[in-house]
């Protein structure tokens, strides 16, 4: 039996879909939103959230063998730093001791590249990059590398466990939240654009890598999963292009960057609504960062990632899909 947590967000989806695909039995957990109509009898579904101790030993005793954890807040609101870290933190610290004591055999754990902090903008950042407070960029980040601790704390005590670190994650989820909402900007004409560069990845990707992962004899080890390093300018004029609409032609300086986010941090006081953007969010929109993929293909030297062309031709396809189907 295998369970796979955050069930309902964009990457746990996808691994289920890919799991129920392969003939396997899924027990998915989710916390607020329903997880969506598979139509499997080999799909088993509950609310739980990650914080509740007791409820994650029960269901880990149920013949639980695989844990894909992938239960996460991704949120660079400073009013939610709190929340943010009770999360990402607390909550696996739950999962990896109810791992633990259930004697699951292998858990694969969703981190970021965001835990792996910040460097020059010379050099690639790999794996081996060390998270310190001066390489730090957001809570968000810091979160995340507290939460791979725990994970590394539960490899210590003999836990089985893999740690994945993907870059920013597209595919067609709820483009309300998320990485998704890249897509509903493109298509609602967003005129401004950067020249900041960032890793990409499709969501299918990342979900075959983690289940390869999980498969394999790797244990001990985390990866960064990107497919690709490119300006947010060429991401978004390729989503805009896909749905026949104006690209961004509008460049922000730094200067611009600094003055919405006070503008939007000052809204955000009065309507108590998150900001749009944040100072952390408007410092990464302008860096230049690229990630080093290759660890990962001397682990699974088979595998090859989709290009964000087709990547994001599908997206925007099956988005369009869902917006004609209203």
């Amino acid at each position: 039996m295998i369970l796979v947590t955050g069930g309902s967000g964009l990457l746990g989806k996808e691994i289920i879909a890919q799991l129920l695909a392969q003939g396997k039995k899924v027990t998915a957990i989710y916390n607020k939103t329903l997880l969506p109509e598979f139509n499997s009898a080999n799909l088993t579904t509950f609310q739980c959230d990650i914080l509740d101790v007791v409820g994650l030993e029960e269901l880990m005793q149920k013949g639980i063998s695989q844990v894909y954890h992938c239960a996460a807040i991704v949120t660079f609101d400073p009013k939610r730093k709190r929340e943010l870290f009770k999360i990402n933190i607390e909550g696996t610290a739950n999962v990896v001791n109810a791992a633990l004591a259930a004697g699951v055999s292998k858990m694969v754990h969703v981190s970021s590249v965001a835990a792996l902090g910040r460097v020059n903008e010379d050099k690639p950042i790999n794996e081996n990059m060390v998270w310190t407070e001066e390489t730090n960029t957001s809570n968000y980040g810091e979160s995340k590398y507290l939460s791979e601790l725990e994970v590394w704390r539960g490899i210590g005590e003999g836990l089985d466990a893999v740690i994945v670190n993907p870059v920013i994650i597209l595919g067609a989820g709820d483009w309300q939240g998320g990485s998704s909402q890249i897509f509903k900007s493109a298509y609602d004409e967003f005129p401004w654009y950067t020249e900041g560069v960032n890793g990409f990845v499709d969501v299918r990707d990342v979900a075959a890598i983690m289940i390869q992962l999980m498969e394999s004899n790797v244990s001990a080890e985390r990866f960064i999963i990107s497919a690709a390093s490119k300006s947010y300018r060429e991401i978004f004029s390729l989503i805009a292009t896909a749905f026949n609409k104006k690209v961004p032609h509008k460049k922000v300086t730094p200067l611009i960057a600094k003055i919405v986010w006070r503008v939007e941090a000052f809204k955000s006081y009065f309507t108590k609504k998150a900001p749009l953007l944040t100072k952390e969010t408007a410092a990464s929109a302008l860096e230049k960062v690229c990630y080093d993929n290759t660890k990962l293909k001397q682990f699974l030297p088979q595998f090859s990632y989709r290009s964000m062309e087709e990547t994001i031709a599908q997206t925007c396809a099956a988005l369009q899909q869902k917006l004609n189907n209203r």
